[in-house]
């Protein structure tokens, strides 16, 4: 009897302690619940029934719980009728949750805990507010990499719909270029800030650094101490990015962030951190493939709280300790940390940082290139790098890079920001001479330094720079003026974002313009319907960095050894203490092969044969007349000449000299307002007696062409020249008014 009675007791308990059992299995949060594996034999061996009555109305409860399981699988699996709880398109949830499964972000439930945390999609996030302004964080130094960001910001502007704050953490070349740039560029709703990084150096100078980016490569490990403390958020970028997207889309990511994590990364899409790429590969510690660092979400007032900087500078000092330099500069920090700290992490998607490294995996993140947000070139062979899709990404970065980006200029309707374009606001729409008089006031997108530029000037203080200007059809000039001027160079071009790059490729593949570090080129990009020539000699003119500068045209060639006979012709004529034009005579050859004379002797036979001309004697005598080539001839010291009414000659002059006037663009009257601007200021114009110049032949511009042909172009240059005239008039007075007469008398 007691033995029935154990009997029937234990089947009353396998019968309340089953249902019980299955709605505490989905009570704990898995909705994908399996069947009870209890078939009749298992319930026969596990609990010992007797009686068949009572195995058969056993299995019957069983069956009937499992039909309620069921039933159960079948209601949750029912998508939800909120609005706000609506799934993400089936694409993108399958990239993240591939992302998450590959390497978690490790909080403090672990690896596994935290890549569900962060696959939080199906809830809703708040969108980015309107006018809610993004900021961005980047390092940059150098030549080059400023020239790389600024396709990098194209595809930012291209896309954003938010206002931006671009916190640019530079060395003092790349802050000239970018501060120029962004100047001139005048984006309605983008502000700049420059942090000067060689004040950041002391931060991270102590870490030996194997990395082609050098020191620059670990200044974002101290961006906490150097934003702005009131800064709560930022996204930090490296110069070689492509976004595909909106970055407000990125900028939401933040919104996904919980407990105690404070940056936002995606997982390293190579195994080096896996330490199997070659024989006694020893990376730096990383939580399974690491994360890269190109793209990285970081909460600043976070961050600042949790005491980041001792928390990187005590990992950094303890792993140096064995790995005695770092390999990938701050992304082996970055990565240590980590490894010690995973709840910081919340890992991205890989679509915010598609690598194109070599030994990349990112094929393996993205079903089709459609789906990309961000593209990473971080390989030093940039766009050779090696992969499947690399034309597609290849096509999308030379977009942007050729892209105009006069047209970004756009405004952001509903949000404040600065009127630009005061003055010229102000014209006349109706004036027959609008075109030119608004020219005036056009602020040119201007990239100083567009190649590597390194010189300093002698320490005799006679050192001279040669200026000039030129488009894109005087290019082949360029390595032969190289040849005959071995001094500094200050060269303005005005180019389309799409020419600045032929241009480039041009310069990289001459040996002659490579292997001269003294040429500064800086691109002045089109805008209108005038070449701005005086405004492109002044950009030329402004960045001369020695005592005295050659203002000179892009068709002409200097006589062989003129840089040195203007050295020293600073010293023989006391040219820093006194207000003198050293004028260098003009001549021109209607053949496009000449044997270049070298000597005087040599050219005065070519002049007495006919293959050589005093410049424009058959077109524009005035221009050069008063240089007084008869006495030129003979003479063998230098004599002074006077001013003349359009006298335009070539002419050295000390740095501080007045700079072109801005109005005269196109075709006429563009040197002879300058001239007359020195005369008037009490510049001695005196003509050396051993230097020339010839001007080599070529096709007519594009402006001389329309000076020709059209009417009203020469109307309004004459108006542009009474008003010219009257200008001087008000700021010289008396002793102006002999510009009017000459001129009447002209």
């Amino acid at each position: 009897m007691c033995r029935g009675r154990r009997k029937f007791l234990a089947a009353s308990l396998a019968l309340l302690f089953i249902p019980a059992l299955t709605w505490l299995y989905l009570s704990v949060g898995s909705f994908q619940v399996k069947p009870l594996p209890l078939s009749p034999l298992e319930a026969q061996s596990s609990t010992p029934v007797g009686g068949a009555g009572e195995r058969q109305a056993l299995e019957l409860r069983v069956r009937a719980v499992e039909e309620e399981n069921r039933a159960l699988r079948r209601e949750l699996s029912r998508p939800p009728r909120s609005p706000s709880a609506r799934l993400p398109s089936g694409g993108h949830r399958g990239n993240q949750n591939r992302t998450h499964s590959e390497e978690g972000t490790g909080d403090n439930e672990g690896q596994k805990a935290a890549a569900v945390g962060n696959s939080s999609d199906c809830v809703h996030q708040p969108a980015v507010d309107k006018c809610e302004t993004i900021h961005v964080a980047i390092v940059c130094a150098g030549y080059n990499a400023s020239r790389d960001v600024v396709t990098l910001v194209k595809s930012v502007l291209f896309h954003r719909r938010n206002p931006l704050h671009f916190h640019f953490i530079t060395d003092s070349i790349a802050q000239q270029i970018l501060s120029s740039l962004f100047h001139t560029w005048m984006v309605p709703a983008v502000r700049v800030d420059f942090y000067d990084a060689d004040e950041l150096k002391s931060e991270v100078s102590w870490i030996p650094n194997k990395h082609y980016s050098g020191i620059y490569g670990l200044m974002k490990l101290v961006l906490t101490k150097t934003l702005p403390s009131d800064l709560q958020r930022v996204i930090v970028l490296d110069t070689d990015i492509t976004f595909a997207t909106d970055i407000a889309e990125l900028w939401a990511v933040f919104h996904k962030f919980k407990g105690q994590q404070v940056l936002g990364l995606v997982e390293n899409q190579s195994d080096w951190y896996l330490g199997n790429l070659w024989k006694n590969h020893r990376p730096w510690p990383a939580l399974g493939r690491g994360f890269n660092t190109g793209v990285i979400l970081l909460l600043l007032d976070r961050l600042r709280k949790l005491r980041w900087e001792q928390m990187w500078r005590l990992t950094a000092e303890r792993e140096l300790m064995s790995m005695l330099s770092t390999s990938l500069a701050d992304q082996d920090i970055f990565n240590a940390v980590i490894k010690q700290n995973p709840f910081l992490v919340h890992q991205l998607p890989c679509f915010w940082n598609v690598q194109l490294s070599d030994h990349t995996r990112s094929e393996k993140c993205y079903k089709d290139v459609s789906d990309l947000k961000v593209i990473h070139w971080n390989s030093p062979k940039k766009l050779r790098v090696k992969n499947k899709h690399v034309e597609f990404f290849r096509n999308l970065y030379l977009t942007f890079l050729e892209y105009d980006g006069n047209l970004l200029r756009r405004e952001l309707f509903g949000c404040p920001s600065e009127m630009r374009g005061g003055l010229s606001r102000k014209l006349d729409e109706d004036d027959p001479c609008y075109e030119f008089r608004r020219e005036r006031f056009t602020v040119h997108r201007t990239h100083l330094y567009f190649l590597h530029y390194e010189y300093e000037p002698s320490s005799d203080s006679t050192d001279v720079t040669l200026v000039a200007q030129l488009s894109m059809d005087r290019l082949q000039m360029l390595e032969a003026i190289c040849k005959h001027w071995e001094g500094p160079i200050s060269l303005a071009l005005y180019l389309s974002d799409a020419e600045a790059q032929q241009f480039l490729r041009y310069a990289q593949g001459s040996e002659v313009l490579m292997s001269r570090g003294n040429v500064g080129y800086h691109i002045v990009y089109k805008e209108g319907q005038f070449y701005p020539v005086n405004l492109l000699r002044n950009v030329a003119m402004r960045q001369v960095n020695t005592p005295y500068m050659f203002l000179s045209d892009i068709d002409f060639l200097p006589m062989y050894g003129l840089y040195e006979y203007l050295r020293k012709s600073v010293v023989q004529l006391e040219m820093a203490n006194t207000k003198k034009a050293l004028v260098v005579p003009a001549f021109e050859t209607l053949r496009y092969r000449l044997s270049y004379p070298k000597s005087k002797a040599e050219l005065l036979s070519q002049l007495d044969m006919g293959t050589l001309f005093t410049f424009r004697y058959h077109v524009w005598t005035k221009g050069h007349a008063p240089t007084n080539f008869a006495k030129w001839r003979t003479a063998t010291t230098p004599y002074r000449v006077q001013w003349e009414a359009d006298f335009e000659p070539y002419v050295m002059v000390r740095r501080d000299s007045p700079e072109y006037d801005r109005r005269f663009v196109g075709f006429g009257w563009n040197k002879v307002a300058h001239i007359m601007e020195l005369d008037a200021q009490e510049y001695e114009f005196v003509v050396l007696p051993n230097a020339y110049m010839i001007h080599m032949p070529h096709a007519p511009s594009f402006d001389i062409t329309k000076f020709r042909s059209n009417k009203q172009y020469r109307v309004c240059l004459k108006t542009l020249k009474e008003e010219f005239q009257q200008n001087m008039s008000r700021r010289y007075g008396f002793a102006a008014l002999k510009y009017m007469t000459a001129e009447n008398n002209s």
